[in-house]
């Protein structure tokens, strides 16, 4: 039996900063086995996205029924899915197929170029089809603004908190409304679950250009957490802890022209120094 089987349903950079190019190295970091369904290509590097690309919902579909008849994932991460039509695809599948692992949703919007990741008409959809079916969503303020339908103007008289009450009303089990795109000192993340106490996670702000993949990251690593039977609150503390050390580690790194990865093994200088050579 392999151990702790994940599934990352999202899109491919090139670039391998992000997508399902960062899950599965997050996957791999935590002793899971990464497994994917690419949704479509996003021709990129750290300087901006090129080209996107879909792929064909009946070779989704396919890349699904070939992972589930085989390996059945013990946890799935969704990320970039591009425009209604996949939405559709995967909400269909994991429904008429009663797929009861934790669902961990990055609902990708936009690149940190600013690129367009999901089209404008695809955005009701996705709260209607795949939000209800999550066990959390992992929004950026720029997606939680987007999630509420509501204006920038409107969203800077709120907390993050009442951020994640809305968007807890649109049926999925928890929230993470996450603090990078805040100031401060400190990168806030306001976690609540349907029922329970909003929780704050709070770590150092790290002043770095290298952010490519953040959301990808800690989205990634949550999953992999629940996929080890992880509670989900210390999934997303242990997620948020690697992300910060990924980000610190990264700061000192310099990997293109522009935006670069964030460093997803910076464990591994200290664990394999002089072990391997």
């Amino acid at each position: 039996m392999i151990k702790n089987p994940v599934l990352s349903i999202a899109g491919f950079d090139n670039s391998g900063g992000a997508g399902l190019q960062a899950d599965l190295k997050v996957f791999t970091s935590f002793g899971s086995y990464g497994m994917t369904v690419v949704t479509a290509i996003a021709v990129q590097n750290t300087t901006g996205v090129k080209g996107c690309y879909m792929i064909p919902s009946n070779v989704i579909k396919e890349q699904l029924e070939s992972i589930f008849e085989d390996i059945p994932p013990k946890a799935i991460k969704i990320g970039m899915l591009f425009n209604e039509e996949i939405i559709n695809t995967v909400h269909d599948f994991l429904t008429k197929n009663n797929v009861q692992v934790p669902i961990v949703i990055d609902p990708v919007m936009l690149a940190k170029s600013g690129d367009q990741l999901l089209l404008s008409e695809a955005r009701e959809c996705l709260i209607k089809k795949l939000i209800p079916l999550a066990t959390i969503v992992t929004p950026n303020l720029p997606e939680a603004i987007e999630l509420t339908g509501m204006t920038v103007e409107e969203s800077k008289t709120m907390s993050q908190e009442s951020l994640a009450k809305k968007i807890l009303l649109l049926g999925c089990e928890s929230v993470l409304v996450k603090g990078g795109h805040y100031s401060g000192e400190f990168s806030e993340d306001i976690f609540l679950k349907r029922g329970s106490d909003t929780i704050t996670l709070n770590a150092k702000r790290i002043d770095t250009k290298n952010t490519h993949g953040t959301g990808c990251t800690l989205s990634a690593a949550i999953a992999a957490l629940l996929s080890k039977d992880y509670s989900l609150e210390d999934s997303v503390k242990n997620a948020k802890i690697y992300l910060s050390k990924a980000l610190e580690s990264a700061a000192l790194q310099s990997v293109g022209k522009g935006a670069g990865p964030v460093d997803h093994t910076w464990f591994l200088d200290e664990c394999c120094a002089g072990k391997l050579l």
